[in-house]
C-alpha cells in the first residue's frame, strides 16, 4: 500500500514520527486533508447528535433565565445593596478572559514561529469568538435594562446625551466590540485557504457553492499567498497589543475604584495573565475530546500536548506569584482595611472557596514538572478543568470578598447566589458547547494549509 493511501495513524505505525514529533513521517498532502476534513463530510454520528441535543437544552435554559430576568428584574439574583456585582460580572470577566486568550495565543505563536500552533489555532480562535460573544451578554443583563444598551454608544440624539466616559461599563462596551470585530477578521482570514480546499473536495453542489462563496475566489496563486501572508502577519502584530489592552481595561474596572483589594496597579497585567491562563486551560480541555472525537491523533500529537502543558505550568507559577504579591501589598500598605480583607479571604465565610482556588490555580499545574503528566491525556484534562474552575472561583471571589468586606464594618454583608444565578451560568456554558459542536461539523478544526506547510518544511529538513 502506498503512503498516499495511508491514514496519519497508519503512517505513524509504519514510519514513526519526525524528530520533534509534530507530524507523522512521510505524511502526504492528501492524507492531511482527509484527516482534518473527514469529520465535516462524514455522516453525523449518534454521539455528535446527542451532544448537540444536550447542549441545546442549555441554550433553552439560558433563554429562559434571560426571559425571567427581564420580566422579574435583577431581584431574582443574589445581589444586594452591598454586593452589587455578583455572578453576572464574574461570568463576564471569566468568559472574556477565555475569549481573549484564544486570539492572543494564536497571534503570539504565529509571531514567534511556533510550528505546533498549526494544529490548535483554528479551534482556539473559534473558542474566542463564542466566549467573547457570550461575555458581551452579561454586562447588558447586569445593568437590568438591556433594551437601553445603545446609550453606551456615542450617537447623534436630540438631547445631546453622550456616554459617561468615566464609567468602566463604557470602556467594556468599546473593548468588547473592538475585540470581537478583530477576532472575526483574524479567524476568517486564516480560514479562507481551507474553505477553498473544502470547496474543491465537496461532492454535493450546494456544499461546493457554499464553501466557494466564503472562499472569496481563492485559487492559491503565488500572488494571493504573498498578499495573504503579509496581511495575516500584520493582523497578528496588531492583535497582541489589542488583546493586552482590552483585558487591561477589564482589570481597570476594579482598579479604578477605591475598594480595598482592588485599587492595585498590578491588576491590569494580573488580569491579562489570568485571561491567558484560563483561556489556555480551556484550549487544553477542548483539545483532549476534539483529538479523540475527530480522530486527529496524527495532527495533534503528544508533543503538542506537552508544549501546552508547559505553558499551563508557567501560568500557574505566574498566578501563584500574583497571589503572593496581593498578600504582600495588603500587608505592606499598612491599611487596616487591606489587612482585614486578606484575613477575610483566608478565614472568612468564603475561605474554603479561596483555598480551593489556590489549589486549582497554583498547586494543580505543578504536576507538569514531570514529563509523564505532561503527556498523559487524563492528567491534562483534569488539570485543565481544575484551572477553569479555579479561575472562575477567582472571578467570583474578587467580587464577593471585597464587596462583602469593605471599609466600614457597618456595610459588611454576605452574598448567596440564587438558583437563577446558577441556571444562567450553566445556560451560558450550554450555549458555548452548542456553538462549538456546530463549528466542529462545518469548519475544519485544524488549519489544513498550515499543517501542509509544516509537513513540507519537515519533509525538506529530512
Amino acid at each position: 500500500m502506498s503512503d498516499a493511501t495511508l491514514t496519519g495513524r497508519e503512517l505513524i505505525a509504519n514510519h514513526g514520527r519526525t524528530r520533534d514529533g509534530l507530524m507523522p513521517a512521510e505524511m502526504p498532502y492528501g492524507t492531511i486533508t482527509d484527516e482534518v476534513a473527514a469529520a465535516i463530510f462524514r455522516k453525523p454520528s449518534r454521539l455528535w447528535l446527542v451532544l448537540v441535543g444536550v447542549s441545546f437544552l442549555g441554550v433553552i435554559l439560558f433563554g429562559i433565565s434571560i426571559l425571567v430576568l427581564l420580566v422579574e428584574g435583577t431581584g431574582i439574583w443574589g445581589v444586594n445593596s452591598e454586593v452589587v456585582w455578583g455572578f453576572a460580572v464574574a461570568n463576564y470577566v471569566w468568559w472574556i478572559g477565555i475569549g481573549n486568550a484564544g486570539t492572543l495565543i494564536s497571534c503570539m505563536l504565529l509571531l514567534t514561529r511556533q510550528r505546533w500552533r498549526a494544529s490548535i489555532n483554528r479551534y482556539a480562535e473559534a473558542m474566542t469568538l463564542f466566549a467573547a460573544a457570550i461575555a458581551g451578554i452579561f454586562p447588558l443583563l447586569h445593568v437590568g435594562r438591556p433594551w437601553l444598551a445603545y446609550w453606551l454608544a456615542p450617537y447623534p440624539n436630540t438631547m445631546t446625551l453622550w456616554p459617561q466616559w468615566r464609567s468602566p461599563l463604557v470602556w467594556d462596551m468599546f473593548a468588547i466590540a473592538c475585540y470581537i470585530l478583530f477576532s472575526i477578521l483574524f479567524w476568517y482570514t486564516g480560514l479562507i485557504p481551507d474553505l477553498a480546499t473544502l470547496r474543491d473536495k465537496a461532492k454535493h453542489r450546494f456544499t461546493k457553492v457554499a464553501y466557494g462563496i466564503f472562499a472569496l475566489g481563492w485559487n492559491g496563486s503565488s500572488r494571493q499567498w504573498k498578499n495573504y501572508n503579509s496581511y495575516y502577519y500584520a493582523m497578528a502584530a496588531l492583535g497582541v497589543p489589542l488583546v493586552v489592552s482590552i483585558h487591561s481595561v477589564v482589570g481597570l474596572d476594579y482598579a479604578a475604584t477605591l475598594m480595598p483589594g482592588w485599587q492595585e496597579t498590578i491588576f491590569p497585567p494580573y488580569f491579562v495573565v489570568g485571561a491567558m491562563f484560563s483561556g489556555f486551560a480551556m484550549v487544553v480541555t477542548l483539545t483532549i475530546p476534539i483529538r479523540w472525537a475527530l480522530g486527529l491523533q496524527s495532527i495533534i500529537t503528544l508533543d503538542h500536548l506537552d508544549a501546552m502543558a508547559k505553558i499551563l505550568l508557567l501560568g500557574g507559577i505566574i498566578m501563584s506569584f500574583s497571589y503572593s504579591f496581593e498578600w504582600f501589598a495588603g500587608w505592606y500598605s499598612g491599611g487596616e482595611a487591606e489587612r482585614s480583607l486578606i484575613a477575610f479571604q483566608f478565614f472568612g465565610p468564603y475561605g474554603w472557596l479561596y483555598w480551593m482556588m489556590l489549589a486549582c490555580n497554583g498547586l494543580a499545574p505543578q504536576l507538569f514538572w514531570w514529563r509523564r503528566f505532561r503527556r498523559g491525556l487524563v492528567p491534562l484534562f483534569i488539570v485543565g478543568v481544575l484551572v477553569n474552575v479555579g479561575m472562575w472561583l477567582e472571578r467570583i471571589l474578587i467580587n464577593m470578598n471585597t464587596l462583602a468586606h469593605g471599609h466600614l464594618p457597618s456595610t459588611f454583608s454576605f452574598y448567596v447566589p440564587t438558583i437563577w444565578d446558577w441556571l444562567m451560568f450553566l445556560g451560558s456554558f450550554g450555549l458555548f458547547c452548542f456553538l462549538f459542536f456546530l463549528f466542529a461539523k462545518v469548519i475544519p478544526a485544524a488549519s489544513i494549509h498550515e499543517i501542509r506547510e509544516l509537513a513540507h518544511k519537515e519533509g525538506a529538513a529530512r
